[in-house]
């Protein structure tokens, strides 16, 4: 595993995100005339990150068996190692941009493909890009607290440690979800428009 990104995320920023508020992001800009053909990246991107979605009510499923003293340290490192979104994070660390050998992974491609070509289609796209790999890094953050609070919690079962990791996954669910359909509105449409993908 990967040791935690670099970049810095105070206690305040998991607890109070509201950079992800819609009012902060940058405007997407209007793409007249798009067909069908040039929807369906977007459409492709939106199943892509339904599967994400599914992984969250997983975890959040496998908080309520800790809590209830269902699952061991073991099962939940076998459950959230199989778990694509978890897997992907840690295996190639590309969330805080690091370069890795493997670009097949979905946040590979965003981070190293998707988002430094949609940058290249002018000033709007490029902050969009920016700020998409800026959310990347708070949702690794957030991941990775995530699991070991799962795993202290598996370790020894409390009130404190259960309250510690269902108030992280609320954290990332929120920032998680709201991330997914940002960046299904602000870059869907233009994969296509700009044959990207």
């Amino acid at each position: 595993m990967h040791p935690a990104p670099a970049c810095p995320i105070s206690p305040a920023m998991l607890l109070n995100i509201n950079f992800l508020d819609d009012a902060t992001r940058p405007p997407v800009p209007e793409l007249p005339g798009l067909t069908e053909e040039q929807r369906a990246p977007g459409h492709h991107l939106r199943m892509i990150h339904d599967h994400l979605r599914d992984n969250m009510v997983t975890l959040g499923k496998l908080i309520e068996r800790a809590n209830a003293r269902q699952v061991t340290a073991a099962d939940i490192a076998a459950e959230t190692n199989e778990m694509a979104m978890v897997a992907n994070y840690r295996r190639f660390g590309n969330l805080c941009g690091r370069h890795c050998g493997i670009v097949n992974t979905h946040h590979t491609i965003e981070d190293h493909h998707l988002f430094p070509v949609l940058a290249q289609q002018g000033p709007a796209f490029k902050a969009i890009a920016e700020r998409l790999t800026a959310e990347h890094v708070v949702v690794h953050e957030l991941l990775e607290r995530l699991v070991n609070a799962l795993n202290a919690l598996a370790a020894e079962p409390s009130e404190t440690r259960f309250h510690d990791a269902r108030e992280l996954y609320h954290a990332l669910e929120r920032v998680l979800l709201s991330h997914l359909g940002w960046e299904e509105e602000a870059m869907g449409d233009a994969l296509g428009y700009f044959e990207i993908m």
